[in-house]
């Protein structure tokens, strides 16, 4: 008999491991589930949820019958139950992680099984799909070609504060979460430490029936934000606007990490990478050239 798609065979000596299928699942429109998940939820051996209730009631939207054993796979459960996931794995079987919306792993429980199966050797992949994220980037009307995701902000003041400076001088864009209770202080801390005319673009229900995307300078709204603002918030922040600086303001820069081991065009590259101003690599390195000629001379 041939075994069913999805659920390899442990028998005798062509004893074949399992994987994990980490599965993105909609975020509020059930139009998004891809056919990928339908097929995964109904063949895969152990469905490993963030809420199985949830799980359950999306199988039901999407008219698919979860056929394998159903786990509940949360923040606080997540490392007692990896190694019995991985060990159904060794075994043969398929596991599939979802969470309760967006893709696993994101500010979402699902990171620590993946280590563990990569320790142990075992296959892991993705059927991609919705993501807070990409999908905030692509709404906000910023410039987005670069950009970092933070997560959640820290909770109190000064660790938020704290946690925002390290932004003033970011040259690409940032996308994090937030609670909408925190929202307000998180936009009034963002005002002070930024400063309000820096441009962010708040969105809120992303995919749902009040789906909204509110776009201006930090200072235009956080004066939104007071009137009170529910549901799932993704906040999209501008990078930081590149500066005017000389590229020989920065040799001393290239040449501390030349000194610390880095090779000069690794080192200009670097330097160029990471400051707001707009030099290129090769300004630097042409730079930093110069002012060795010149300390030669001198």
């Amino acid at each position: 008999m041939v075994p069913d798609e999805g659920r390899p065979t442990t028998e005798g000596a062509n004893h074949v491991q399992g994987k994990l299928i980490l599965a993105a699942t909609p975020m509020g429109d059930i139009g998004d589930a891809s056919a990928r998940l339908r097929n995964a939820l109904a063949t895969a051996d152990v469905v490993a949820a963030e809420d199985t209730r949830r799980t359950r009631n999306l199988a039901a939207a999407l008219e698919v019958t979860i056929t394998g054993k159903v786990v509940s796979f949360y923040d606080q459960v997540e490392v007692s139950r990896a190694p019995g996931l991985v060990a159904d794995m060794v075994d043969g079987r398929t596991v599939l992680l979802v969470t309760d919306a967006g893709m696993p792993s994101v500010s979402d429980p699902g990171y620590r099984l993946v280590a563990a199966c990569v320790d142990a050797g075992l296959a892991v992949t993705c059927l991609p799909g919705p993501s807070a994220v990409t999908t905030a980037l692509a709404l906000s009307g910023l410039h987005v070609e670069r950009f970092c995701f933070d997560g959640f902000p820290p909770r109190k003041g000064g660790p938020r504060r704290a946690w925002l400076s390290t932004l003033v001088a970011e040259p690409r864009a940032c996308v994090f979460f937030e609670a909408p209770h925190r929202l307000v202080e998180c936009l009034d801390d963002a005002v002070t430490v930024l400063g309000p005319d820096r441009r962010a673009a708040v969105c809120r229900e992303l995919t749902k029936t009040y789906e909204e995307v509110r776009r201006g300078t930090l200072g235009e709204l956080v004066a939104w934000a007071r009137d009170g603002v529910r549901g799932e918030i993704t906040v999209v922040l501008e990078g930081a606007a590149p500066t005017s600086v000389a590229p020989e303001d920065l040799v001393s820069e290239v040449e501390d990490l030349v000194s610390a081991g880095l090779g000069l065009k690794d080192a200009c590259a670097r330097v160029a990478a990471v400051t707001t101003a707009t030099v290129s690599k090769r300004e630097l390195y042409e730079a930093v050239l110069a002012a060795r000629v010149d300390d030669e001379n001198a």
